[in-house]
């Protein structure tokens, strides 16, 4: 016999360290079957609740999330609507406030014109009847000195009131036909 052959013979006889006994193999067996049935029967069946629930908490999560957001939105679109609003009240508040100032002053200037009218019609009337009194009293005084002389030139006496006056008046009045074009 060769070396050869005694090995292989020896070898035989010898258990193989990588491949088990038969017996190894039927309750290695056995055992992870045993094992997968527990494991199917109750573990995953706990693991597969625990993941359900995160799924639940999480789709929750997010469904409030959504819901949050949704409420943010109206929330700003009232708020943006508001101030609108608000912008929109105080244009108008600024417009009647603009307008109401205008119709103050409108109304202070038709015052101030009214009284100014008022005040310049009264100094008129005043100055026109200032001026038919000292045009009166002029007239008196200047047909006294106008008789006065006439009398002194002519040498006798224009004591004829009315004669006097009507000869004063015309001659005023023929002065004032004169003036009056030029006055103009």
């Amino acid at each position: 016999m060769t070396t050869i052959q005694t090995v292989v013979l020896a070898a035989e006889e010898t258990p193989s360290p990588v491949l088990p006994q038969p017996y190894d193999i039927v309750w290695s067996l056995v055992c992870l079957v045993i094992v997968g049935l527990v494991f199917w029967k109750k573990v995953l069946p706990l693991f597969q609740k625990v993941l359900n629930e995160r799924t639940e908490r999480i789709e929750g999560g997010i469904a409030k999330a959504e819901q949050a957001q949704a409420q943010a939105q109206q929330a700003l679109e009232e708020y943006r609507a508001q101030l609108a609003e608000a912008r929109a009240e105080a244009a108008r508040i600024r417009d009647d406030a603009r307008a109401e100032g205008q119709q103050i002053i409108d109304e202070m200037r038709a015052r101030a014109q009214a009284e100014s009218d008022r005040i310049v019609a009264q100094g008129r009337a005043q100055l026109e009847a200032q001026r038919v009194q000292i045009v009166a009293e002029l007239r008196a005084d200047l047909g006294r000195v106008a008789v006065d002389l006439a009398s002194r030139v002519v040498g006798e006496s224009l004591e004829d009131e009315a004669r006097q006056r009507g000869t004063v008046d015309r001659f005023l009045d023929e002065l004032d036909a004169v003036s009056a074009p030029a006055n103009k």
